[in-house]
């Protein structure tokens, strides 16, 4: 039998079959023994082949996981030198972001776009709290809108405690497979129960001492929208390390950067201090970000984020 994996709770998963039943399966023990460098071995998005249990009626265990077209992944926050899958076959990613209450970095930013990037995944800024946001916040909006637009990435504001912006994030996402992600506290639940019908996601609150979100998705899950519309929640991101990007490659997941692909005097260049650099040229003049540039530096010097 073949089937979606809609669930992951660690030890199993809620598999979709082509008839539209669910099963809850287990992986072979194969799985957990290959030379895998991540600390899951199945996501949830991933298309998977299964067989019944025997030893548990009404279960099964998925026997192979079939190629994956793309995936998303994080270095795990328990084991360095091994990444952490948070979904699979995914056609869009939508990443909600919070001026205050809690405060998304840009630095965040940038790496989940390099993340999404590395597979040439569309991925979507979204503002969410507009309710909340000042004169002086929502042009800061504008600002940081800007720079993401310039390189491609679209970006739209939201608010979900008063339904604002909802029907054009339902529209972004209608016909595709959509992975939603973000901080804890930034209102991933609140936007999931309004795009999900049916669905009611418990709420979580900011911690005001620390200005952080409390977790309340414990688990990837996905979520019939619509036929053909799928969306996938996951927990809260704190940190976000990059795994399996070399020194080399990582300009080469900035679009901005990209573009002067072989403009820069030495092949080999890594856009820090080499004369006739194409990209240190393009940060002096004004047409790339510093902020997107400062964010590529850190990634470069904090080597151990990327392995």
């Amino acid at each position: 039998m073949k089937g979606i994996v809609f669930k992951s709770t660690g030890s199993w998963y809620s598999v979709r079959l082509e008839d539209g039943t669910f099963i809850d399966c287990r992986i072979r023990g194969k799985f957990k023994l290959a030379k895998l460098k991540v600390t899951n071995p199945i996501a949830v998005g991933d298309k998977v082949v299964i067989e019944h249990d025997p030893a548990h009626e009404g279960t099964g265990i998925i026997t192979e996981i079939e190629p994956r077209e793309n995936y998303v992944m994080r270095k795990s926050v328990h084991k360095a030198e091994k990444g952490h899958l948070i979904a699979a076959n995914i056609n869009r990613a939508v990443l909600i972001v919070t001026l205050h209450h809690p405060r998304t970095s840009l630095g965040f930013i940038d790496r989940f776009l390099v993340t999404t990037d590395s597979f040439r995944i569309p991925t979507t800024i979204v503002f969410n709290k507009a309710d909340l946001l000042s004169k002086e916040d929502l042009e800061e909006v504008k600002y940081i809108s800007f720079i993401y637009e310039e390189v491609g990435v679209n970006t739209l504001l939201i608010s979900a405690k008063e339904k604002e912006g909802i029907d054009a994030l339902k529209h972004l996402i209608e016909g595709q497979v959509t992975l939603l992600s973000g901080h804890s506290g930034t209102g991933k639940s609140t936007i999931t129960n309004l795009l999900v019908p049916h669905n009611t996601q418990k709420i979580g609150f900011v911690s005001e001492s620390i200005g952080k979100g409390v977790h309340t998705t414990t688990f990837a899950e996905m979520f019939e929208i619509k036929p053909n519309t799928w969306l996938i929640d996951t927990p809260g991101i704190k940190e976000l390390g990059l795994i399996d990007i070399g020194d080399h490659e990582l300009s080469d997941y900035f679009p901005e950067m990209r573009a002067l692909l072989g403009q820069c005097r030495f092949n080999n260049c890594s856009h820090t201090h080499e004369p006739k650099c194409a990209v240190i040229e393009a940060v002096e003049n004004g047409e790339i970000a510093p902020s997107r540039y400062e964010s590529y530096i850190s990634m470069l010097e904090n080597e151990d984020s990327r392995r």
